[in-house]
């Protein structure tokens, strides 16, 4: 996309910028509001914790207090700072952590006063009003991002540093678009040749503060290549304390999860540790564990809609009903990876005239597959054809969640670097899935296997799982 081509938001301006946490406020009182109406409704169906009839008069005084004081909580832990919505998970662990503290601090004060407080009204409270928070947090996240793809409540942005560094920011903001950044142009060091930039220079770093008063930016986001020495950027830091805009410095750090980053100041000198990759827990009893069990209980579930998956494949054409392809699992072991055909019988042999059609050398996925049958394209549509992988699953083969099980020759072409995603077990799902499967190029989809072997965590697993039933339903890159 060149400078030119850029698209110029139809609302940048510091109110629609700044109605986010606004909307939030208005969205979290409403949500505590019906969690409190619930419990006063239904506070007396808790069994054991019945209220006696003098308990009435004190529920209708504690009430709108515990509102205002579940609010409160949430301001102060940060639940509405701007730096903390909209991407990540830390804004739902504040959500959580100040309901806690709502909860403690209404519980101690009625303790130490000895007021009659109703515990059905308590319980209720808070174990139906948090995870609605949550739930309201997510769908107003949701909408906020939709907004921002269509350059609604976006933050002007310009970028500082090396050219090679900024392409690579920017490459990112162009790609995650619900991020909101709106990127104005580039700052460069002195001297600096543009290269291959795809963004218009809007001057050197030495007239960072002119260029954001002139052109009313929020954000500087500062590359490596930057400054000569940590001594100018504290000097920027200064330069840019009377302004608005928010400084941002991107290391050279790249898919690295948060959770493994860990910033330490010693003698004034803030450095940056690193954890060691999580791959080895990705093997662990507990990740085995889950996938024997969920993937059973799936089987279990859908065994009716298996078999009348397995009648339609067999009446179209009388061919065979599974499908069985050698992928590579884990350590390079080759296994023999399930599916239910949704192919002609002689596909491979077609395979050969169309192989130079596809749209990439490694991996090759084609739109529109003649090879294809009409019983395939309603199974692979929902993902239906992937369900005999589950038995992949339960015999160690895979995993419900990992990279793409590879085909024995995409792995003979795969770079040094790549033999990597060969450490943990295929996944049925994974982040390429969730992230756009068959549109994706073979770049991105090297990129999030890698990210997920070296950043796994149990929590991102659910995460993918709840997101899987998202992108399957909605067919986006599935052919």
């Amino acid at each position: 996309m060149s400078p030119s081509r850029l698209r110029i938001p139809r609302r940048v301006t510091h109110r629609s910028r700044s109605v986010a946490p606004w909307l939030l406020a208005a969205s979290d009182a409403l949500t505590v509001l019906l969690a409190t109406l619930v419990a006063l409704a239904f506070r007396n169906v808790v069994p054991g914790f019945q209220d006696p009839i003098q308990v009435n008069y004190s529920v209708s005084l504690l009430w709108p207090l515990a509102v205002v004081i579940w609010i409160a909580c949430l301001f102060s832990a940060g639940a509405y700072s701007d730096k903390n919505l909209g991407a990540g998970t830390d804004e739902y662990a504040r959500v959580v952590h100040s309901s806690l503290m709502a909860a403690a601090f209404i519980g101690i004060c009625c303790y130490l006063t000895r007021f009659d407080l109703s515990r059905g009204f308590y319980i209720l409270l808070f174990a139906f009003g948090t995870p609605l928070l949550v739930l309201t947090r997510w769908m107003v996240r949701r909408g906020i991002h939709i907004l921002r793809r269509r350059n609604w409540l976006t933050r002007r942005v310009v970028l500082a540093g090396n050219p090679q560094n900024i392409q690579e920011i920017l490459t990112v903001a162009r790609r995650e678009a619900w991020l909101g950044y709106y990127i104005v142009g580039a700052i460069l060091p002195e001297g600096t040749q543009r290269g291959e930039l795809d963004l218009p220079v809007l001057g050197t770093i030495g007239e960072t503060i002119d260029i954001v008063g002139q052109r009313d930016i929020d954000i500087v986001i500062f590359a490596d290549g930057s400054f000569p020495s940590s001594r100018g950027f504290r000097r920027m830091a200064w330069a840019l304390e009377s302004h608005r805009a928010q400084m941002v410095v991107a290391p050279a750090l790249t898919d690295i999860a948060s959770q493994r980053i860990q910033v330490r100041p010693v003698a004034g000198i803030p450095l940056v540790l690193v954890e060691p990759p999580t791959t080895q827990q990705a093997g662990r009893w507990a990740k085995r564990t889950f996938d024997i069990v969920v993937a059973s209980l799936i089987l279990l579930a859908i065994s009716p809609i298996m078999i009348g998956t397995a009648v339609a494949i067999w009446l179209d054409d009388h061919g065979p009903v599974i499908f069985k392809q050698v992928r590579v699992g884990k350590n390079g072991e080759h296994f023999e990876c399930l599916k239910f055909r949704s192919m002609v019988t002689n596909a491979e042999e077609i395979l050969k005239s169309l192989q130079n059609q596809g749209p990439n050398a490694v991996m090759f996925k084609m739109e529109n597959d003649p090879r294809i049958t009409k019983v395939g394209h309603f199974i692979r549509r929902f993902s239906i054809d992937e369900l005999p992988q589950l038995w992949n699953v339960v015999r160690g083969d895979m995993s419900l969640v990992g990279p793409r099980p590879a085909l024995p020759k995409e792995v003979a072409q795969y770079a040094p670097h790549v033999n990597r995603r060969l450490e943990v077990r295929p996944g049925l799902t994974g982040l390429w899935q969730v992230s756009g499967r068959s549109n994706l190029s073979w770049d991105d989809t090297v990129r999030l296997d890698l990210y997920y072997v070296d950043n796994w965590s149990m929590t991102q697993d659910l995460t993918i799982l709840a997101m899987t039933l998202k992108a399957v339903l909605a067919s986006d890159g599935a052919y």
